[in-house]
Protein backbone atom coordinates (compact mmCIF):
# COMPACT_ATOMS: atom_id res chain seq x y z
CA UNK A 1 0.00 0.00 0.00
CA UNK A 2 1.76 3.11 -1.46
CA UNK A 3 2.43 5.74 2.02
CA UNK A 4 0.37 8.83 2.18
CA UNK A 5 0.47 12.13 0.26
CA UNK A 6 2.59 14.37 2.83
CA UNK A 7 0.35 17.18 2.00
CA UNK A 8 -2.58 15.45 2.96
CA UNK A 9 -1.08 13.44 6.15
CA UNK A 10 -0.19 17.10 7.49
CA UNK A 11 -3.60 17.86 7.12
CA UNK A 12 -4.97 15.01 9.02
CA UNK A 13 -2.37 15.82 11.55
CA UNK A 14 -3.07 19.81 11.62
CA UNK A 15 -7.04 19.32 12.24
CA UNK A 16 -6.16 16.06 14.73
CA UNK A 17 -3.60 18.79 16.54
CA UNK A 18 -5.33 21.87 16.18
CA UNK A 19 -9.54 20.80 16.53
CA UNK A 20 -11.57 18.17 18.39
CA UNK A 21 -12.87 17.02 14.77
CA UNK A 22 -12.96 13.25 13.89
CA UNK A 23 -10.56 12.67 11.92
CA UNK A 24 -8.77 9.51 11.21
CA UNK A 25 -4.93 10.48 12.09
CA UNK A 26 -2.65 8.97 9.05
CA UNK A 27 0.94 8.78 8.69
CA UNK A 28 3.25 11.02 11.32
CA UNK A 29 7.16 11.89 11.21
CA UNK A 30 8.70 15.43 10.95
CA UNK A 31 8.28 16.24 7.47
CA UNK A 32 4.38 15.92 8.10
CA UNK A 33 4.62 17.48 11.60
CA UNK A 34 6.18 20.24 9.81
CA UNK A 35 3.41 20.30 6.70
CA UNK A 36 0.65 20.03 9.80
CA UNK A 37 2.30 23.42 11.70
CA UNK A 38 2.42 25.23 8.02
CA UNK A 39 -1.50 24.46 7.77
CA UNK A 40 -2.34 25.63 11.07
CA UNK A 41 -3.47 28.68 9.87
CA UNK A 42 -5.72 27.23 7.18
CA UNK A 43 -7.00 25.34 10.58
CA UNK A 44 -7.82 28.47 12.20
CA UNK A 45 -9.15 30.00 9.96
CA UNK A 46 -11.89 27.18 9.26
CA UNK A 47 -12.78 27.07 13.05
CA UNK A 48 -12.61 31.14 13.09
CA UNK A 49 -15.71 30.86 10.66
CA UNK A 50 -17.25 28.38 12.31
CA UNK A 51 -16.85 30.02 15.85
CA UNK A 52 -18.12 33.38 14.30
CA UNK A 53 -21.05 31.65 13.19
CA UNK A 54 -21.54 30.64 16.80
CA UNK A 55 -21.07 34.18 18.09
CA UNK A 56 -23.54 35.83 15.35
CA UNK A 57 -26.45 33.13 15.85
CA UNK A 58 -26.54 33.26 19.49
CA UNK A 59 -25.87 37.26 19.32
CA UNK A 60 -29.07 36.88 17.70
CA UNK A 61 -30.59 34.87 20.85
CA UNK A 62 -29.02 36.24 23.45
CA UNK A 63 -27.01 39.64 25.24
CA UNK A 64 -24.11 40.07 23.29
CA UNK A 65 -21.71 39.15 26.38
CA UNK A 66 -23.62 35.88 26.78
CA UNK A 67 -22.73 35.17 23.25
CA UNK A 68 -19.31 36.01 23.99
CA UNK A 69 -18.99 33.57 26.81
CA UNK A 70 -20.48 31.16 24.87
CA UNK A 71 -18.50 31.59 22.19
CA UNK A 72 -15.46 31.54 24.11
CA UNK A 73 -16.43 28.18 25.63
CA UNK A 74 -17.61 26.57 22.24
CA UNK A 75 -13.54 27.30 21.62
CA UNK A 76 -12.07 25.49 24.05
CA UNK A 77 -14.33 22.70 23.31
CA UNK A 78 -13.20 22.00 20.14
CA UNK A 79 -9.89 22.43 21.06
CA UNK A 80 -10.13 20.46 23.90
CA UNK A 81 -8.73 22.82 26.52
CA UNK A 82 -5.41 22.01 25.23
CA UNK A 83 -4.40 26.07 24.33
CA UNK A 84 -5.56 27.07 27.64
CA UNK A 85 -4.13 24.18 29.93
CA UNK A 86 -0.39 25.01 27.71
CA UNK A 87 -0.89 29.34 28.68
CA UNK A 88 -1.49 28.21 32.13
CA UNK A 89 1.59 25.50 32.68
CA UNK A 90 3.91 27.70 30.68
CA UNK A 91 2.94 30.78 32.80
CA UNK A 92 3.26 29.28 36.07
CA UNK A 93 6.96 27.89 34.69
CA UNK A 94 7.74 31.75 33.75
CA UNK A 95 6.62 32.71 37.11
CA UNK A 96 8.62 30.21 39.00
CA UNK A 97 11.70 32.34 37.81
CA UNK A 98 13.56 28.45 37.65
CA UNK A 99 15.26 27.14 34.20
CA UNK A 100 15.79 24.46 31.83
CA UNK A 101 14.47 21.25 33.23
CA UNK A 102 12.89 22.71 36.51
CA UNK A 103 10.83 24.74 34.71
CA UNK A 104 9.84 21.86 32.70
CA UNK A 105 8.76 20.07 35.77
CA UNK A 106 6.51 22.51 37.09
CA UNK A 107 4.53 22.06 33.71
CA UNK A 108 4.52 18.71 34.09
CA UNK A 109 2.66 19.29 37.73
CA UNK A 110 -1.56 18.65 36.90
CA UNK A 111 -2.22 21.46 38.87
CA UNK A 112 -2.50 24.99 38.26
CA UNK A 113 -0.20 28.04 40.31
CA UNK A 114 -1.60 31.24 40.75
CA UNK A 115 0.45 32.64 37.78
CA UNK A 116 -1.60 30.39 35.39
CA UNK A 117 -4.82 31.64 36.98
CA UNK A 118 -4.35 34.88 36.22
CA UNK A 119 -3.25 34.09 32.93
CA UNK A 120 -6.37 32.10 31.94
CA UNK A 121 -8.63 34.72 34.23
CA UNK A 122 -7.29 37.71 31.89
CA UNK A 123 -7.11 36.24 28.22
CA UNK A 124 -10.82 34.53 28.75
CA UNK A 125 -12.26 38.21 30.09
CA UNK A 126 -10.39 39.91 27.42
CA UNK A 127 -11.48 37.08 24.54
CA UNK A 128 -15.35 37.82 26.59
CA UNK A 129 -15.27 41.65 26.04
CA UNK A 130 -13.98 41.37 22.49
CA UNK A 131 -16.11 39.19 20.92
CA UNK A 132 -19.09 40.92 23.03
CA UNK A 133 -17.97 44.38 20.76
CA UNK A 134 -17.41 42.16 17.88
CA UNK A 135 -20.98 40.79 17.82
CA UNK A 136 -22.72 43.91 18.07
CA UNK A 137 -20.68 44.66 14.12
CA UNK A 138 -21.65 43.79 11.09
CA UNK A 139 -21.54 40.58 9.90
CA UNK A 140 -19.14 40.15 7.35
CA UNK A 141 -16.67 42.24 9.95
CA UNK A 142 -17.40 39.95 12.83
CA UNK A 143 -17.08 36.78 10.16
CA UNK A 144 -13.63 38.64 9.41
CA UNK A 145 -12.52 40.01 12.64
CA UNK A 146 -12.64 36.40 14.17
CA UNK A 147 -11.39 34.04 11.53
CA UNK A 148 -8.46 36.52 11.49
CA UNK A 149 -8.05 36.42 14.95
CA UNK A 150 -8.10 32.58 15.22
CA UNK A 151 -5.94 32.08 12.20
CA UNK A 152 -3.73 34.71 13.37
CA UNK A 153 -3.28 32.33 16.78
CA UNK A 154 -2.70 29.66 14.84
CA UNK A 155 -0.03 31.45 12.33
CA UNK A 156 1.83 31.90 15.41
CA UNK A 157 2.73 27.93 15.82
CA UNK A 158 4.10 28.54 12.15
CA UNK A 159 5.73 31.03 13.84
CA UNK A 160 6.58 29.04 16.52
CA UNK A 161 7.71 25.93 14.51
CA UNK A 162 10.20 28.00 12.58
CA UNK A 163 13.49 26.41 11.35
CA UNK A 164 16.17 27.06 14.10
CA UNK A 165 13.67 27.33 16.98
CA UNK A 166 14.49 23.84 18.94
CA UNK A 167 12.58 21.54 21.36
CA UNK A 168 13.13 21.72 25.36
CA UNK A 169 12.48 18.28 25.84
CA UNK A 170 13.68 15.09 23.44
CA UNK A 171 10.26 13.67 22.71
CA UNK A 172 6.44 15.08 22.72
CA UNK A 173 4.54 17.39 20.48
CA UNK A 174 7.73 19.71 20.43
CA UNK A 175 10.09 17.62 19.93
CA UNK A 176 8.29 16.31 16.58
CA UNK A 177 6.71 19.94 15.24
CA UNK A 178 10.25 22.39 16.58
CA UNK A 179 12.53 23.46 14.08
CA UNK A 180 10.28 21.75 10.98
CA UNK A 181 8.83 24.99 9.30
CA UNK A 182 10.93 26.87 6.18
CA UNK A 183 11.05 30.51 5.85
CA UNK A 184 8.58 30.10 2.87
CA UNK A 185 6.24 28.28 4.65
CA UNK A 186 6.16 31.11 7.37
CA UNK A 187 5.84 33.80 5.17
CA UNK A 188 2.85 32.55 3.03
CA UNK A 189 1.33 31.82 6.27
CA UNK A 190 1.68 35.32 7.20
CA UNK A 191 0.99 36.86 4.18
CA UNK A 192 -2.22 34.73 4.02
CA UNK A 193 -4.03 36.01 7.57
CA UNK A 194 -3.23 39.58 6.58
CA UNK A 195 -5.03 39.22 3.91
CA UNK A 196 -8.21 37.82 5.81
CA UNK A 197 -7.76 40.43 8.42
CA UNK A 198 -8.00 43.27 5.71
CA UNK A 199 -11.98 43.35 6.18
CA UNK A 200 -11.98 43.10 9.73
CA UNK A 201 -12.20 47.02 10.52
CA UNK A 202 -14.40 48.43 8.21
CA UNK A 203 -13.22 51.95 6.77
CA UNK A 204 -9.98 50.43 7.94
CA UNK A 205 -8.27 48.00 5.51
CA UNK A 206 -5.33 48.86 7.21
CA UNK A 207 -6.13 48.12 10.50
CA UNK A 208 -6.46 44.85 10.60
CA UNK A 209 -3.44 43.93 9.10
CA UNK A 210 -1.62 46.06 10.79
CA UNK A 211 -3.20 44.07 13.86
CA UNK A 212 -1.81 40.84 12.75
CA UNK A 213 1.59 42.07 12.24
CA UNK A 214 1.74 43.79 15.48
CA UNK A 215 0.64 40.82 17.45
CA UNK A 216 3.25 38.43 16.18
CA UNK A 217 6.11 41.08 16.46
CA UNK A 218 4.93 41.22 20.61
CA UNK A 219 4.77 36.85 20.08
CA UNK A 220 8.31 36.59 18.76
CA UNK A 221 10.28 38.13 21.96
CA UNK A 222 8.16 36.06 24.11
CA UNK A 223 8.51 33.29 22.09
CA UNK A 224 12.61 33.72 22.46
CA UNK A 225 12.22 34.37 25.90
CA UNK A 226 10.24 31.00 26.67
CA UNK A 227 13.53 28.85 24.36
CA UNK A 228 15.73 31.17 26.87
CA UNK A 229 14.23 29.47 29.82
CA UNK A 230 12.91 26.58 28.90
CA UNK A 231 15.50 25.24 26.55
CA UNK A 232 13.50 25.41 23.41
CA UNK A 233 9.63 25.07 22.68
CA UNK A 234 6.83 22.00 23.77
CA UNK A 235 3.47 21.51 23.04
CA UNK A 236 2.42 24.01 26.35
CA UNK A 237 4.34 26.66 25.03
CA UNK A 238 2.84 26.53 21.17
CA UNK A 239 -0.93 26.30 23.04
CA UNK A 240 -0.11 29.43 25.31
CA UNK A 241 1.59 30.91 21.91
CA UNK A 242 -2.28 30.32 19.99
CA UNK A 243 -3.91 32.21 23.27
CA UNK A 244 -1.53 35.16 23.32
CA UNK A 245 -1.59 35.62 19.47
CA UNK A 246 -5.25 35.25 19.49
CA UNK A 247 -5.87 37.81 22.38
CA UNK A 248 -3.92 40.03 20.84
CA UNK A 249 -5.35 40.44 18.08
CA UNK A 250 -9.20 40.18 19.47
CA UNK A 251 -7.82 43.33 21.70
CA UNK A 252 -6.21 45.07 18.48
CA UNK A 253 -9.40 44.91 16.51
CA UNK A 254 -11.57 46.16 19.09
CA UNK A 255 -9.24 49.04 20.09
CA UNK A 256 -8.94 50.11 16.67
CA UNK A 257 -12.84 50.45 16.64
Amino acid sequence: MPAEPRLLAGARLAVTTFTTLPVRAGRIDRPVAGTAMALAPVVGALLGALLAGVLLLAGALAPPLVAAGVTVGVGALLSRGLHLDGLADTVDALGSYRRGEAALEIMKKPDVGPFGVVALVVVLLVQAAALADLAGRSWPACLAAVVAATAAGRLGVTVACRRGVPAARPDGLGALVAGTVGPVAVAAGAIAVVLLAVPAVPGRPWQGPLTVVAAIAVALPLLNHVVRRLGGITGDVLGATVEVVTTLVYLGLVLSG
